[in-house]
């Protein structure tokens, strides 16, 4: 950093958006984790029918069938909203439009290559889940853990921050790796029927 500046606000990206909303911010991530929250305890239900809605006799969903389902429904989310935000972008972007994505290729391979891995790792978490609990598979994402890692290590989100801080964020992913470790291991008490 030949500016001093952090990495952050050195990147293009960042310089583009810095002047956002930081209310519109977070109320996006405050959506974005309900749905996080929510879809895991819907395809579980999907699957087992905890509440009895089913009627007698009517054959859960099994986890492929579920996993489609879940699949073609994302599509057609990310699809719509993909739309909307080329016409209607926000945090003060820049508009766009349906042929200048089509046309654009800078590192749509990259983006491709996260959908198949997140693709395979839902697939793979969603079979896990059927087979130990969804808990235990939520538990081995680890997101808070994993998120903070690379966001420490591969993009140095916290770089420019005070000496206290690497002490913290160690501390932190010890504690939670402890009790990602302790919900694993709570699994192998599951009762199954």
């Amino acid at each position: 950093m030949s500016n001093g500046r952090p990495y952050l606000i050195q990147s293009a990206v960042y310089d583009e958006v810095s002047g956002a909303s930081v209310f519109v911010g977070l109320t996006l991530v405050c959506i974005s984790g309900l749905c996080y929250i929510l879809f895991s305890p819907a395809l579980n239900l999907a699957t087992n029918d905890q509440w009895n809605l089913l009627p007698p006799g009517v054959p859960n969903l099994v986890i492929y069938t579920a996993y489609f389902y879940f699949s073609t429904a994302f599509f057609f989310v990310a699809f719509t909203l993909n739309i909307i935000f080329l016409y209607f972008p926000i945090l003060g972007l820049p508009k766009s439009s349906l042929m200048a994505w089509i046309k654009d290729w800078r590192l749509r391979p990259v983006a491709l290559l996260a959908g198949f891995i997140c693709g395979w790792g839902n697939a793979l978490q969603f079979m896990g889940g059927q087979a130990a609990g969804y808990a235990a598979a939520d538990s081995v994402q680890a997101l808070p853990l994993v998120s903070t890692f690379w966001g420490i290590v591969l993009f140095k989100e916290y770089w420019w921050s005070s000496f206290k801080t690497p002490a913290v964020l160690t501390a932190m992913l010890l504690m939670f790796a402890l009790a990602v470790g302790l919900l694993m291991g709570s699994a192998g008490t599951r009762k199954t029927d």
